[in-house]
């Protein structure tokens, strides 16, 4: 049985955008599985100042995301996808030239594309919404609907992926989640509200749903005498471990239920929510039991700092230490990137990094052309010696080129992700 979703949207429309961003985060972290943003203003100023902040959001949040914008022009879908979007979402009522929509089915996949239909305005039967499918466009978002038997029949035989906007004041989300072929329910009715409790309930409806459901019963979990069991806390992105507390039952049954990190105080011999005082919550990404029963390993979504000290990991004292060669490519790349920010922001005298930023981007892209040119010529040299320095005097300057251009491996590797 397929996972049903529950898709918060967001108008931007007229939206302050650091409000926007506040509610994507809020949303990113507390049981949303997608979100759907968008503005139909068909001004480009407004325009502009909406892809600017779907992008500054496509930084901040770890779930896909939908984009709703106004299209005139196929450079116009382009932006919007391009902002890591996993979706864009064209309006019914505001569909571009024939020329220029056939253009971006024609540049983009079904499955990157979706057509919005107010179902009040212009109620569509299955063999309507096929002739979208037939174009290229793959989903389809109903608003406005009406439970009826119509309603079933045409997303009972159309072709399309089939998703529900609605306010859920009339309807029921159970209901619309309980057709076969409605994948998900995109809604603004949980901003104020837990989408955890949503789903619960979902599920004891029999609706298959994205909850923390725990593998191991806690039964079999390995407890100290005091019937608790050692947590060791790590970021999800970096794995930098942040901390180590205790769980009894009672906190372990919390945190599935909440998604929040919950553990109980030996010193208080209480349950503490993780951030309840602070605000530092600590958001579930995955929890993992060792080999022996014993120890749990979270990996979390830490808000600012874990520490109570304010350091972002509670081990910084350092003890002993061997120096070492750090060789994890991802921790390589991210550090070097980080003294390149650096350089650009604290220059320094004599510094190749610094000479390249005050030639500017011209001379920077050339170097990023020179390099390329040199990898294509070592590679045909069967010595690999020579081709692994050139990769990396390549991957040096590229990196040079994404601070210029305000990118980082964050924004790398989560469009690597997109396409898989």
């Amino acid at each position: 049985m397929k996972q049903k979703k529950i898709i918060p949207f967001i108008n931007a429309e007229n939206e302050y955008p650091a409000s926007i961003i506040k509610l994507a985060e809020r949303y990113s972290c507390e049981g949303a599985d997608a979100l759907f943003l968008y503005n139909y203003t068909g001004d480009e100023e407004s325009r502009e100042e909406f892809l600017n902040t779907a992008r500054q959001i496509e930084k901040e949040i770890d779930i896909p995301f939908l984009i709703g914008v106004y299209i005139e022009r196929f450079e116009d879908a382009k932006k919007a996808l391009y902002t890591g979007a996993s979706r864009l979402v064209i309006r019914k009522a505001l569909l571009p030239a024939a020329e220029v929509l056939q253009e971006i089915t024609g540049r983009f996949p079904k499955d990157k594309l979706a057509i919005e239909v107010d179902m009040k305005v212009d109620f569509q039967n299955a063999e309507q919404l096929d002739e979208y499918y037939a174009q290229g466009i793959g989903s389809v978002v109903l608003k406005h609907i009406d439970t009826t038997p119509s309603f079933e029949k045409t997303i009972q035989e159309t072709k399309m992926q089939v998703l529900v906007r609605d306010g859920l004041v009339r309807n029921d989300l159970g209901d619309i989640l309980s057709y076969e072929n409605v994948d998900a329910v995109s809604t603004n009715y949980f901003e104020e509200k837990d989408i955890y409790k949503a789903k619960r309930a979902l599920k004891g409806r029999g609706i298959e749903v994205a909850l923390f459901d725990s593998q191991v019963d806690f039964a079999d979990f390995k407890l100290t005498e005091q019937g608790l069991i050692p947590v060791i806390v790590q970021d999800y992105r970096t794995g930098e471990v942040l901390m180590m507390a205790y769980m009894n039952e009672e906190s372990y049954g919390q945190t599935l239920k909440t998604g929040r990190m919950t553990y109980y105080s030996r010193s208080r011999q209480q349950l503490w929510i993780k951030g309840e005082t602070s605000g530092h919550f600590q958001y579930v990404k995955s929890l993992m039991l060792d080999c022996d029963n014993d120890t749990i390993l979270a990996k979390v979504r830490q808000v600012g700092a874990a520490c109570h000290t304010g350091s972002r990991s509670c081990f910084f004292q350092e003890l002993a230490k061997k120096d070492y060669i750090e060789t994890n490519p991802l921790n390589v790349l991210m550090e070097d990137y980080d003294i390149i920010m650096e350089r650009k922001a604290h220059p320094k005298e004599g510094s190749y990094t610094n000479y390249l930023f005050d030639k500017g981007l011209d001379k920077i892209l050339k170097k990023c052309g020179e390099e390329a040119t040199e990898i294509v010529i070592a590679a045909k040299n069967p010595n690999a010696e020579e081709l692994k320095y050139e990769i990396a005097d390549f991957l040096y300057h590229m990196m040079v080129l994404m601070a210029e251009c305000g990118l980082d491996w964050n924004d790398v590797t989560k469009e690597l992700v997109n396409r898989r």
